[in-house]
């Protein structure tokens, strides 16, 4: 896989298998430690991927599932880590760390849920940061000034230790952020709700179209994807919106990264398997990190 070399900053997205923008419900005890595999090349290691990762540095594709993190750009899928259930995963910055939340595994010895953890060795192992045995967030994502989380509560933290509470009168199935910029998009039942100070104060963008799944490629140019898979591109950190193409499948998560101009590179994970979108959502093909 080949990415193309305008803007080389980490850029992904992760997002909660979410129908119809609800915060999906989860077991506690993850599948055994092993990755189903079919004839189809494009078979996804786990039938539950909460969060998809596209490093621009490395061109690692990473997805963390109900089984764990795995390394998709090998072949076949490498799990990383322990077997966890990540219900929340976002990148750093930084290349290597990661924050996460969810359920431990049958031989994990963290507590239940998890609260934030944190890998700064791309999933090999975690610390845990705060919140074990209270928080499950569900969604995650990271700004220019800390993280953004939702566990039935909307939260900020600069450190990811201590934590503060935005007062919103909506629930998140999706937080999309960036390490480089304080602009987050949340997307709701009722709409896209935008904020500019790193998930403190909200505004609902009443002519953005219903999102159920959203990313950054950079600090300006968002993607998104309507519950039924249409998707639909921003060039103004999601204040503005154009339709582009469609995906086919039930879609768990997605990811974005820059392409040319107006035409970022566009991940998904979904039934059909891992897909790429190479001209910003027009059009999708298998991609081949799986």
């Amino acid at each position: 896989m080949s990415l193309p070399p305008t803007r080389r900053l980490l850029a992904a997205a992760t997002a909660a298998a979410a129908l119809v923008l609800s915060i999906p419900a989860c077991t506690t005890a993850p599948a055994p430690d092993s990755a189903p595999t079919t004839g189809n090349s494009n078979t996804l290691p786990s039938a539950h991927v909460h969060g998809l990762s596209v490093n621009t540095e490395t061109d690692q594709v990473l997805l963390a599932t109900h089984e764990g993190l795995f390394d998709v750009t090998r072949k076949p899928a490498v799990k990383i880590g322990p077997t966890n259930d990540l219900m929340g995963f976002t990148p750093a910055k930084e290349q290597g760390v990661f924050y996460a939340s969810g359920h431990p595994g049958k031989d994990s010895s963290l507590p239940e849920p998890m609260g934030l953890i944190k890998t700064s060795d791309g999933g090999k192992t975690w610390e845990q940061l705060s919140r074990q045995g209270e928080s499950d967030f569900h969604a995650l994502t990271t700004t220019r000034s800390g993280i953004v989380a939702f566990d039935g509560v909307l939260r900020t933290s600069a450190d990811g230790r201590t934590w503060k509470t935005a007062t919103v009168d909506f629930t998140p199935a999706v937080l999309a952020g960036n390490p480089l910029s304080d602009t987050v998009l949340a997307t709701t039942r009722g709409g896209v709700q935008r904020s500019t100070d790193g998930g403190i104060t909200w505004a609902l963008q009443s002519a953005a179209p219903v999102i159920q799944f959203a990313a950054f490629a950079n600090e300006v140019e968002a993607v998104g994807v309507e519950p039924d898979g249409a998707i639909q591109y921003s060039a103004d950190g999601g204040v503005t919106w154009a339709a582009r193409g469609q995906l086919e499948g039930q879609v768990m998560a997605i990811a974005a990264t820059s392409g040319s101009e107006g035409k970022p590179w566009i991940w998904a994970a979904t039934s059909e398997g891992l897909l790429v979108s190479t001209d910003g959502g027009t059009t999708f093909r298998p991609s081949d990190a799986v």
